[in-house]
């Protein structure tokens, strides 16, 4: 395969996913590391992506900038499916709970809605709607206010106000990219703030992340990756990320994303 032809593939992989990681690239399409990373650094010199551990971003994956609920719900489907169901067999009935703004997490309120006697806060206007039409008669929705960001979070005082004086059982939580050292981060720095509020006020921290989002570190952080109750991210999960984990003694559950709806859940949990 030509130099022009890896690197359009390349590109595509990026406009689908947001995010490419080399040892996927080096299966792919047959070629060396090294071969790999030189197109990497040709496509960054153009200005097209941008070279992150372990692979590259798309330009609008920067760390101030925030895809809209559209661009992102388009993504990883599979992986994020796969996730959310795992998740929501962690969630108690008569339990309350915050779900954070966010494509997995609106993915992942699918799988409440035949959970009795749930109380649900979010700051997510599309999951707010999603509870609203087919939540049970059991269930609680409680929407925070605040200002609406491109990802249709409501963030800001209104929506911390609203989170103050809450006692949450757990917070679901998805995020924009998690690292060693930046920790769990986003985009959008009022998100950020409001989803440290929610954290302070649940007992429990769960993240709701598909692997692509190793390595990658948005503006404001969140929480550290040791703060984290457990992390329900994919197989694809890379093994230094897993020893990170390990070293933190934080719960790491990696979902098979090609499993079968009707089949009994694959996942390993480190």
């Amino acid at each position: 395969m030509l130099g022009a032809e890896r690197r359009a593939h390349i590109l595509a992989e990026l406009d689908a996913h947001g995010t490419v990681k080399v040892s996927n690239l080096v299966v792919s399409l047959g070629v060396s590391d090294m071969t790999i990373r030189r197109d990497l650094t040709i496509l960054e010199e153009t200005g097209l992506l941008e070279k992150v551990h372990g692979g590259a971003i798309g330009v609008n994956q920067l760390a101030a900038l925030e895809p809209g609920f559209e661009a992102k719900s388009t993504r990883r489907l599979a992986e994020k499916e796969a996730i959310a169901a795992y998740a929501a067999t962690l969630v108690r009935p008569g339990w309350a709970i915050a779900v954070s703004a966010g494509t997995t997490t609106h993915t992942f309120a699918r799988h409440l809605v035949d959970i009795p006697d749930l109380t649900v806060v979010t700051n997510s206007v599309q999951v707010a709607d999603l509870l609203h039409r087919r939540g049970n008669d059991s269930m609680t929705v409680l929407l925070s206010g605040g200002l609406r960001t491109p990802s249709d979070a409501l963030v800001g005082p209104l929506a911390i106000a609203a989170l103050q004086s809450l006692h949450l059982d757990a917070v679901f939580m998805g995020i924009h990219g998690m690292d060693p050292v930046a920790g769990f981060s986003s985009p959008n720095l009022l998100e950020a703030e409001t989803n440290r509020t929610m954290i302070k006020k649940a007992r429990r921290l769960y993240i709701l992340s598909d692997s692509s989002k190793w390595g990658m570190v948005g503006l404001s952080a969140m929480a550290e990756l040791g703060d984290a109750t457990e992390v329900i991210t994919d197989t694809d999960m890379p093994a230094s990320a897993r020893e990170v984990f390990a070293e933190m003694d934080v719960s790491l559950t990696l979902v098979d994303a090609g499993r079968m709806p009707d089949e009994e859940w694959t996942s390993n949990r480190l």
